[in-house]
């Protein structure tokens, strides 16, 4: 019955995103972008001991289109872009970088080379992995996609990097592929047997959608899959401060009055899972 329901509320949001205008300055900055799945369920311990020593931790974002920032009216808008903004609005003593090692289209199978070189290349403290989109569109194998997932996992701990995975977008391209609860429940099951973090964009981007918080035009683009500045701010400004909570500063962590409007408007405090 869930999964009936999601397929009407994406077939009625494909058709009025056909018929809305471009979201305009008004539609960048939602009243809250709160979620009460926004925490990341396990310790990182590598950056939270940076932290702690007043050290800036080097994270590398890497993943498909939607870490790259397809949707976004510039590349700044990337959910990478916003989420070194906010971290650094956070930690303005730390000199916190986040690399964009985004591709369009590509799969994990390509993001484990890639992440294997930047790993070496990049000596990053913090990978935090979206992952499985595109796979689920093309209608991978998830045993392969899995093992892939695995191995992707294994070749940062092996250099001590802490690791989260994030998971689906809420989209209607998305949710017109039936197996995308067992996508979901893959990405889950992986960061609990991993012991490490999970990001569970799919679930903040349902609750945003169904009570309301953003607007269809506001969530995800014309073409039924990206997401916008305002959703790509939103999920940055959680994010931010899902790594504030689990690197445990909590008596540090509070964004300047003069932050950047998407992520101003999620600096308030936020539910958290535990």
């Amino acid at each position: 019955m869930i999964g009936r329901d999601l397929c009407g509320w994406a077939l009625s949001l494909l058709v009025a995103l056909t018929s809305l205008p471009a979201a305009g300055d008004a539609l960048r900055r939602p009243a809250s972008c709160g979620a009460s799945a926004a925490g990341l369920g396990a310790p990182l311990v590598r950056t939270a001991r940076l932290v702690e020593n007043g050290q800036g931790p080097v994270i590398l974002a890497i993943g498909s289109s939607s870490t790259l920032g397809t949707g976004a009216s510039a590349p700044a808008m990337s959910y990478p872009s916003l989420l070194e903004r906010d971290l650094g609005e956070a930690f303005p003593k730390l000199a916190i970088r986040v690399l964009n090692d985004g591709r369009g289209g590509q799969d994990a199978d390509q993001e484990v080379v890639r992440l294997d070189r930047d790993l070496g290349a990049e000596h990053p403290d913090l990978v935090i992995w979206q992952v499985g989109t595109n796979a689920l569109l093309r209608g991978y194998d998830l045993d392969v996609e899995r093992r892939l997932i695995e191995r992707g996992i294994a070749l940062a701990k092996q250099r001590g990097v802490d690791v989260v995975l994030m998971d689906l977008q809420f989209a209607p391209r998305v949710l017109a592929r039936s197996p995308w609860p067992d996508m979901e429940r893959l990405i889950a099951d992986t960061a609990k047997r991993e012991g490490i973090g999970y990001f569970r964009r799919f679930e903040i981007m349902r609750e945003w959608s169904l009570d309301g918080r953003l607007p269809a035009s506001a969530l995800i683009g014309r073409d039924g899959l990206h997401m916008t500045d305002a959703s790509y701010g939103c999920l940055a400004a959680l994010l931010a401060r899902a790594l504030g909570q689990a690197w445990h500063p909590s008596d540090r962590l509070a964004l300047s009055p003069t932050a950047h409007p998407v992520s101003r408007a999620g600096s308030g405090p936020a539910p958290v899972s535990p």
